[in-house]
């Protein structure tokens, strides 16, 4: 049976075991206790937090991973500026990258999630509000989401993938993890 993990992946974790590339190694997966013969199934950026899944079963990794299959994640992002509906509209169209078009995704603003503490928090300037948006994206290029809020001038402060599929990482704790059944 293929075994499925639920990881909160915490800010500045790399999503691998090792850091062989850095002279003095960054916190890797290897620092979070998980069980041997899992390997995680897609990435997650070193400074973005939330879902990362791991599974010893390719199949799985690549219905996880693979855009083909087009498995909706769902990020929360903390962005620099009050976010107008106009703003939205282009991500809900797409916006051209310089590696192409995106695909459209589902944006809606929303009230400031209650979630862990970021460690180093992010800095708070008096003078540049911010808000928080649910983005749903079923692509997966390299920072695609803090890409994507850049090109429409909202910069991310924070991000967090809170879902992918039916899997979320509420109730996890940074770092945290746990096993459920594989479907």
């Amino acid at each position: 049976m293929a075994r499925l993990i639920l990881l909160n992946k915490p800010f500045g974790t790399l999503s691998q075991f090792t850091d062989a590339k850095s002279p003095s190694p960054r916190p890797a997966l290897s620092a979070l206790g998980l069980p041997a013969g899992v390997y995680p199934a897609g990435r997650l950026d070193r400074d973005s937090e939330g879902l990362l899944l791991l599974t010893d079963d390719g199949r799985l990794q690549a219905r996880i991973a693979e855009p083909r299959h087009k498995m909706e994640k769902t990020y929360w992002a903390q962005v620099e500026g009050d976010p107008s509906e106009a703003d939205l509209e282009p991500l809900r169209r797409g916006v051209v990258l310089n590696d192409g078009p995106t695909q459209p995704a589902k944006v809606r603003r929303i009230e400031a999630p209650s979630l862990w503490p970021r460690d180093p928090p992010i800095r708070v300037r008096q003078t540049v509000p911010d808000g928080w948006l649910e983005i749903v994206i079923s692509e997966g290029r390299n920072r695609q989401v803090r890409r994507m809020t850049a090109a429409v001038g909202l910069p991310t402060l924070r991000l967090v993938r809170w879902r992918i599929g039916e899997w979320t990482v509420e109730g996890l704790a940074p770092g945290g993890w746990r096993e459920i059944q594989a479907p």
